[in-house]
């Protein structure tokens, strides 16, 4: 019997016998992917360029001879606290823990609630049903809070499942903009921002969109209060062409003779933005500012002194975290502003700090 010729006999059949369960292995890999491509193209989010969300044509006029009080505030969908830093900024972690999303919903509801003088509230990053925020309904917890109040919402984010990263996928998401307001509006419609990221990474993003909710007025006209979420995390040129979209939109209400005013997180800095924090570290890498000559005329409204957003590169730290300010309101030139005011909560509960404004018609 000849002993090596048998190992060598075994060893071939023993080879060919791995490569075809790797081979086996890959074929799954591959067809897996293409299957997810694939139901990620046929069930992609896409939606009109405007949609209604609300309308209601004999709402009760609003007076133009009072002052009104709005609130932005991107919540961070409780998911996002002081403890917390993120894979897409850089960091390491996926999402927080249950217990963590609960206590900072929790405590977003009772900031919240303690606000009883604010006509507008407009809030981004509001969870509906997804994994990162265990299915919590953030959208009727917060419409809740104001039961006689009138909530709308505007979807920016709807994927059956975001694969990355690889080795804990970050899941479902169905998430959006959130207006709160002490008055019923005539009308509330979702207006998607134009441009996305190439296929297939765009079948996996954000759409963007603002929400627009008007208004009527005791004199005839309109106010427009305008929830925005615009693009983060790409080369700027989406974020240009959403101000260029904005921006005609906005000059065709202003020129009707109607008030407006927009408020939210719009991922960039006013114009030739100039920090005075006391507590903070100012946040220069890719920064990107707003054009100086963009509506001129209209009034960019912001607290110099208070960050409104922190890196989530690592958990916060007040000393070494980088802070910005890209949480503002944009107002018509028709509009007096009274009173702005950063709120510092020092990112507790979400990456972001609330912005208070106060208002009148003139």
């Amino acid at each position: 019997m000849n002993i090596d010729y048998d190992k060598r006999i075994f060893y071939v059949l023993f080879m060919k016998k791995i490569i075809k369960i790797i081979f086996g292995l890959i074929c799954i890999l591959v067809l897996a992917f293409v299957g997810l491509i694939g139901y990620a193209t046929l069930s992609d989010y896409q939606p009109d360029p405007t949609a209604v969300v609300f309308e209601k044509q004999d709402a009760k006029a609003i007076s133009t001879q009072k002052n009104y009080k709005l609130l932005i505030w991107n919540i961070g969908y409780g998911g996002l606290g002081r403890d917390m830093d993120f894979f897409y900024d850089g960091g390491k972690q996926v999402r927080s823990k249950r217990q963590i999303v609960e206590k900072n919903i929790s405590a977003v509801e009772t900031f919240l609630a303690q606000q009883n003088d604010i006509d507008f509230f407009l809030l981004q990053e509001v969870d509906k049903k997804s994994k990162r925020s265990y299915s919590i309904n953030g959208y009727l917890k917060t419409a809740n809070i104001f039961p006689r109040f009138h909530s709308s919402f505007g979807k920016n984010y709807d994927v059956f499942f975001v694969p990355v990263p690889p080795s804990d996928p970050l899941g479902n998401v169905l998430s959006g903009l959130q207006t709160i307001a002490r008055f019923e509006p005539l009308k509330v419609t979702r207006h998607s921002f134009p441009g996305n990221y190439a296929w297939p990474q765009g079948l996996f993003m954000l759409d963007r969109c603002f929400l627009v909710s008007r208004y009527r007025l005791d004199q005839g006209k309109q106010l427009l209060v305008i929830n925005t979420h615009n693009s983060a995390y790409d080369d700027g040129t989406l974020r240009t062409n959403q101000m260029a979209y904005l921006k005609s939109f906005l000059t065709q209400e202003y020129e009707k003779g109607n008030y407006v005013i927009v408020g939210g997180d719009w991922n960039q800095c006013p114009p030739d933005f100039n920090p005075e924090f006391k507590l903070n570290p100012m946040d220069n890498e890719n920064r990107m500012d707003i054009e100086k000559d963009y509506l001129a005329q209209w009034n960019w409204v912001y607290d110099s002194k208070i960050p409104t957003n922190r890196r989530l590169v690592a958990p916060y730290d007040q000393k070494t975290t980088l802070t910005t300010v890209i949480d503002f309101f944009l107002v018509s030139p028709n509009i007096e502003v009274k009173q702005v005011q950063g709120i510092y909560l020092n990112f507790e509960h979400s990456d972001h700090n609330p912005v208070k404004m106060e208002i009148s018609l003139k």
